[in-house]
């Protein structure tokens, strides 16, 4: 299917309506129109109008099948163009007889409203049933009323998805193939009733998502008989849409179903790691679990979590990602060329949305593997009132222990301890309802809500093993974050809003050697988003995004360098140890306007953001402009463009007074632009292709400018806004997806090749501290490769269904070698003073290490009993065991390099049961 519909298709199929069988199917009088007027919902684009068949064809009846008395249904999925015509139509289950293609010749001709998604006609992918029926001959007065006489049954129940319990919707229920059989739709809660002869009634089953279920039911005369049904699912049946941009305000934009992202080799069912497979993003240094995206830096990329930005998307030492698997809705994940409604970042974005509780009955999954174990709930309470929760706590450094060889000396290891959780409280009309995102209140207007808390702590724990050292070594290391956020959506009429207060509070712990720093972070922040559609081409939007933070920190290092001093020589320099308690408070505050308007083929969003920081008597403002570009050059085919500047506030410690920092610090600037095409070569392939050139000015370096003070000396700034940066590149991605529950194949292939450069402006420090620290550079170029410049970055993705529960996947990347400085070799220098060797290096990143290259590779099999699901997994990451180098260190004496791997081969079993 295509790239937009995997998450839409269910809305728009159910738009389509199934009437009872004529001789071509028509449109089903009584199905719920969507609301037009239903406002996108902030994390998730929506349907705001489905397509309607305005121009039906009636297809030929084949001449060999009427002369047989054949009828038949032929199921297709049809593609419907952003000007209503049918683009491509394919069959998914082929009945043959000459039935498919009379059914594709008269589809080919139908003409539809054109479908809108967030307001802006789009091309959409349906399912739709042609009924090929043979009229019956009319009845004689006789025969009716026999059939008057004849008794009447009730078959009620309810449909169920086998393995899961969700309950099925929007199907139809019949007794046998009769043209003429009464039938019933099922309602939200998957309940039908229907009235039928007494006998023997041949019950089928049609649902979009699920396969053909039949079976056969006794029903006694004046009778009801109450049923359940399972049935059983075509497809995953949840989804994750993970998209690099929204479908209107951003220039790119890839979709990946939950399933999909699980499942994924190398990802250990983690849905955000897939991130780190998509094209743009690089390779993070071993166990960081950084982003680096379009050649960012590490930090310029924000992490948001159901709008409100958090500290970090991954557990410490390149753990998972903070969010449970089963929590998350949708992953938002924006390369550059995002709309003002976004700011604090010269990166990219990555939004994580997390889903309101179920609204038909309790449902949950519990997982467990070598690594930690958690669980997710989820259910509704009342009426418009849904609750959903999920935890997790890892146990390496509980096992690790146990299983460490005793040797003699012991053995040494640093592992992560962490835990997260999320709690959400949903007011307002049910998942999956029409008016999923509002609930009508008197006066036409509609509102709904919800209450999220949702937090993450990580711990750093020393565990050794030995004769001498039966014990835990404390390492106190320790970060968390908690968050507690509203969020209210009201709408009426054209115009719609949403408001977000949020509060939360970040905890740091870290004790090294010498330093020692305790830190507290408050705080608080409301963001609005005001929306109005004036007309079917122009709609505004503006609000305001408000954060403010109070930081304290008690802190105990040695003094810095300049005023320590050395007792003898041969000796380390001996300091005084200063201790501090610092407090901060800052606020950041946006104001931002955008509008999309629709010009025959060409879609454009303006849009500006205009930043206020405030941290003590420094004051600093921002303007950014941006523009975004779509033009529908096919119904296949779109260019798009974007361009503009991103501002992001440095951290509010480093504005703490000299010696420690710098109260005079800006916002740091970028400017990024960006140009692409997309084009869908078949229902199931896409491809896109964007290019991208970055420049970043402003940002943070440390050490910083060299300053001259009144009395004459001179001394170096901790920081300072002297950083400079470009990047550019090309993106390519080829995705295939699933057409039909037959179809084993899905994946993609990513590629990107890009540069990235770091420069400083202005003097530099003494001592190096180039491109935003250390080492040594020869000359007096303005640039010189980032630290985490990767030329090429390929990812190839595959799975496959094998059937019967089994399922296969793969994933293999290749990025190049990150640049580093070699030993120049022949000499080093000893410094008495310090009693040390220090290096000769050659030229500043005039080297690379080695290429990495892993493949990963993921089995699955799973068992669906009745209402619940058990699932078994081996995840196998780098599976031929690739010596890829992760660091490069040198003796004492700086003669020599030593390589260091990283992760071997590690296989990863676990179980996942959910209901």
């Amino acid at each position: 299917m295509s790239s937009i519909l995997k998450a839409r298709g269910a809305l728009v199929a159910t738009s389509l309506l199934l009437a009872a069988p004529v001789l071509a199917q028509a449109p089903q009088a009584d199905a719920p129109p969507a609301d037009a007027a239903t406002p996108p919902q902030q994390a998730q684009p929506t349907i705001t109008r489905p397509p309607e068949l305005v121009q039906q064809v009636e297809a030929r009846y084949p001449p060999e099948a009427l002369a047989q008395g054949l009828t038949a249904s032929v199921r297709l999925i049809i593609t419907i163009a952003a000007d209503g015509s049918v683009a491509e139509v394919l069959p998914t289950e082929p009945v043959g007889n000459g039935f498919d293609e009379a059914a594709m010749e008269a589809v080919r001709q139908f003409r539809f409203s054109p479908a809108e998604v967030d307001g802006v006609p789009a091309p959409v992918q349906v399912e739709y049933v042609y009924h090929f029926t043979l009229t019956a001959p009319e009845p004689d007065e006789g025969a009716e009323a026999a059939e008057a006489e004849q008794p009447k049954a009730t078959l009620t129940g309810q449909l169920i998805s086998r393995g899961s319990r969700s309950r099925v919707p929007n199907a139809t229920v019949r007794c046998g193939d009769d043209p003429d059989a009464p039938e019933a739709m099922s309602d939200e809660d998957g309940r039908f009733t229907l009235e039928v002869p007494a006998g023997v009634c041949e019950v089928r089953v049609v649902a979009t998502g699920f396969q053909l279920y039949q079976t056969k039911e006794e029903l006694k005369p004046n009778e009801t008989t109450e049923v359940n049904f399972y049935l059983a699912p075509s497809g995953g049946g949840l989804e994750t849409v993970v998209r690099s941009a929204r479908p209107k305000k951003e220039v790119v934009r890839r979709t990946i179903t939950r399933e999909e992202a699980q499942k994924t080799p190398g990802s250990f069912g983690d849905p955000i790691r897939v991130i780190q497979s998509l094209p743009g993003v690089a390779r993070a240094p071993f166990i960081s679990g950084e982003l680096l995206v379009r050649g960012s830096n590490p930090g310029q990329t924000s992490t948001m979590m159901d709008g409100v930005e958090i500290p970090l998307l991954f557990h410490l030492l390149g753990g998972p990602s903070v969010v449970n698997a089963e929590f998350i809705d949708q992953l938002d994940f924006f390369p550059g060329g995002y709309g003002s409604q976004y700011g604090r970042a010269v990166g990219g974005i990555v939004e994580v949305g997390t889903r309101k509780g179920a609204s038909d009955t309790l449902h949950g999954s519990v997982k467990v593997d070598l690594l930690d174990a958690g669980f997710f709930l989820e259910s509704p309470v009342t009426d418009g009132i849904s609750v959903a929760a999920a935890a997790r706590r890892s146990y390496i450094d509980t096992i690790l222990p146990a299983v460490l060889p005793e040797t003699e000396g012991g053995t040494l290891s640093v592992v992560p301890r962490y835990w997260d959780y999320q709690l959400r409280v949903d007011f307002g009309a049910k998942r999956g309802s029409p008016n999923d995102d509002t609930t009508v209140s008197a006066g036409g207007a509609r509102s709904s809500g919800y209450v999220m808390a949702f937090g993450s702590d990580d711990q750093l724990r020393v565990v050794s093993t030995g004769p001498e050292t039966e014990r835990d070594l404390e390492l106190n290391t320790r970060t968390n974050f908690h968050r507690v956020k509203g969020d209210w959506t009201y709408r009426k009429g054209a115009m719609w809003s949403v408001f977000t207060p949020f509060v939360g509070m970040d905890r740091s712990n870290i004790d090294f050697g010498l330093a020692r720093q305790e830190g507290k972070t408050y705080t608080l922040g409301a963001r609005e988003v005001l929306g109005i559609e004036l007309n079917s081409t122009l709609t505004l939007r503006t609000g305001l995004d408000l954060v403010f933070e109070h930081e304290r920190y008690d802190v105990a290092f040695p003094a810095p360098g300049g005023i320590e001093y050395v007792p003898f020589p041969g000796a380390e320099p001996v300091g005084q140890q200063l201790e501090e308690q610092i407090a901060l408070a800052s606020f950041d505050g946006a104001l931002f306007l955008e509008a999309d308007l629709n010009v025959g083929r060409f879609t454009f969003t303006p849009g500006v953001r205009g930043n206020l920081q405030s941290v003590g008597s420094t004051r600093n403002l921002a303007l950014d402009p941006r523009l975004w570009v779509r033009y529908a050059a096919t119904s296949r085919t779109n260019l798009k463009g974007s361009l503009g500047l991103y501002s992001q506030p440095p951290e509010t410690f480093r504005f703490i007074p000299l010696p420690y920092g710098n109260p005079d610090l800006a916002y740091q600037r970028a400017f990024q632009s960006s140009l692409g095409v997309e084009h869908r070569i078949t229902d199931v392939l896409n491809v896109d292709v964007t290019g991208f050139f970055n420049r970043r000015f402003n940002n943070i370096v440390a050490p910083g400018q060299l300053v001259t003070n009144d009395g004459g000396g001179v001394f170096t700034l901790p920081y300072s806004n002297d950083g400079i940066g470009r990047a550019y590149g090309v993106e390519v991605m080829l995705k295939k997806e699933r057409a039909s529950a037959t179809d084993k194949w899905s994946g993609w292939l990513s590629y990107t090749f890009s540069r990235a450069e770091d420069g400083r402006a202005g003097p530099r420090p003494q001592g190096g501290g180039l491109f935003g620290g250390g080492g040594s550079v020869p000359d007096d170029s303005t640039y010189g490769l980032s630290p985490w410049d990767q030329t090429h970055i390929l990812t190839l993705v595959a799975g496959y269904v094998l059937g019967n529960g089994w399922e296969l996947g793969g994933r293999f990347r290749y990025t190049s070698g990150r640049p580093m400085t070699p030993l120049a070799g022949g000499y080093d220098v000893y410094d008495a003073d310090r009693n040390r060797y220090n290096a000769t290096f050659g030229p500043y990143f005039s080297d690379r290490t080695g290429g990495f290259h892993q493949l990963d590779v993921r089995v699955d099999k799973s068992w669906r009993f009745q209402s619940w699901t058990l699932t078994a997994y081996l995840d196998v990451q780098n599976l031929y065991n690739a010596q890829n180098v992760e660091f490069v260190f040198n003796d004492y004496r700086f003669r020599r390099e030593y390589e260091v791997p990283g992760i071997p081969i590690l296989p990863v079993v676990g179980v996942k049961g959910s209901f």
